[in-house]
C-alpha cells in the first residue's frame, strides 16, 4: 500500500501538469474567436490556484479498492469532487465569453468546442469515480479506461491540436490549410467518441482492463467498432501531418495577424525576428494587441514595432 502511495502521490498530480497548460491554450484561444475578453479574468486565476492546490489531495482516488481506512477514503472522495468545483468554474467562464461573443468558428475554434465536450465527459464520469461505492463496483473496468481518455486525450490533445493550428501560422508565416483542417477535426472527434464513449457500457455491463479474450461474446462486436474507430484516429493524425508538411512550403501566406488576436506575438512579423521587438512594446493589459489595434497605434498588415 505505501509503494502505492508514492506511486499515485507522483502519477495523479502529473494529469494537471499535462491538463493545465491545456487550459492556458484554451483560455487564448476563445476570447479571439470569441472576439471579447474573457468572462471572469479573475476568477480563471483564483480558479487555476485552486486546481493547482487540490491536485495534490487527491491522488488516493485510485486505491479505493486496496483497503484503506474508511475515513482516509472519505477524505479522498470529497477532495475528489471538490476540485471539480474549480475546474466547472473554467468551463462556466469559457462558455460565457462564446456566448456573449461573435464566434468565428475557424479550426481552432472547432478543436477548442471539441475539447470542451470531450473533457466535460471526462469530467463527469471522474465525479462517478469518485464515489466510493460506484469506484468499488468500477474500478479495473473499461469504465475507467474512458474516464482516463476523455480527460486526457479529450483535454490533452484537443487542446494541443487547436494550438497548432492557432500558432502554426506565427511559427512558419504560413496558415494551414482549411479543409484538411475540417478533416483533420472531424475525423479525430468522429474517432475519438467511437473509440472510448461506447466503453462507458462495457465498463458498466463489467468488462475488466487488459484482457485478451471476452468473458461476453457480445462485447467482440463492440470492441470491433471500437477498434475501426481507432484507426480513424490514426487516419486524422496523418491528415495533420500532411497539412503540416504541405502547409509549411506552400501554404497561404499567413500576415502578421491572421486571427486579430490579442497577445504579443501577433504585433511582430510572422515567423517573428530572434529578437522579436527592438523596444518593449506598450503592455496596459492581459489583451496588449487588441489594445494597440482599438487606439489606432497598430497598423493593420504591418507589425506594431517594426524592427530595423
Amino acid at each position: 500500500m505505501l509503494y502505492q502511495h508514492l506511486f499515485w502521490f507522483f502519477g495523479h498530480p502529473e494529469v494537471y501538469v499535462m491538463i493545465l497548460p491545456a487550459f492556458g491554450l484554451i483560455s487564448e484561444i476563445v476570447p479571439v474567436f470569441a472576439r471579447k475578453p474573457i468572462f471572469g479574468y479573475m476568477s480563471m486565476v483564483a480558479a487555476l490556484f485552486g486546481i493547482v492546490f487540490l491536485s495534490m489531495t487527491v491522488w488516493a482516488h485510485h486505491m479505493f479498492t486496496v483497503g484503506m481506512n474508511t475515513y482516509v477514503e472519505g477524505f479522498f472522495m470529497l477532495m475528489t469532487m471538490l476540485i471539480a468545483v474549480p475546474t466547472g468554474i473554467k468551463f462556466f467562464n469559457w462558455i460565457a465569453t462564446a456566448w456573449w461573443g461573435s464566434v468565428e468558428f475557424t479550426v481552432p475554434m472547432k478543436f477548442v468546442f471539441g475539447f470542451l465536450a470531450t473533457f466535460l465527459i471526462g469530467g463527469i464520469t471522474g465525479i462517478y469515480l469518485a464515489s466510493v461505492p460506484v469506484d468499488t463496483q468500477l474500478h479495473q473496468s473499461y469504465f475507467v479506461v474512458a474516464h482516463l481518455h476523455y480527460v486526457l486525450f479529450g483535454g490533452s490533445v484537443f487542446a494541443i491540436l487547436a494550438g497548432i493550428y492557432y500558432w502554426f501560422p506565427k511559427i512558419t508565416g504560413r496558415l494551414l490549410n482549411r479543409t484538411l483542417g475540417e478533416w483533420n477535426f472531424w475525423t479525430v472527434f468522429v474517432g475519438f467518441n467511437g473509440t472510448f464513449l461506447i466503453m462507458h457500457t462495457l465498463g458498466l455491463e463489467g468488462m475488466p482492463r487488459r484482457i485478451w479474450t471476452y468473458a461476453n461474446p457480445a462485447w467482440a462486436t463492440t470492441n470491433v467498432i471500437i477498434t475501426i474507430s481507432s484507426f480513424l484516429i490514426a487516419f486524422s493524425i496523418l491528415v495533420l501531418l500532411i497539412n503540416v508538411v504541405h502547409s509549411w512550403g506552400h501554404g497561404e501566406i499567413a500576415g502578421n495577424d491572421p486571427w486579430r488576436g490579442n497577445t504579443l506575438e501577433w504585433a511582430t512579423t510572422s515567423p517573428p525576428p530572434p529578437y522579436n521587438f527592438e523596444r518593449v512594446p506598450p503592455v496596459r493589459s492581459f489583451m496588449p494587441v487588441r489594445d494597440l489595434r482599438e487606439s489606432g497605434e497598430l497598423i493593420e498588415a504591418e507589425p506594431v514595432l517594426t524592427p530595423t
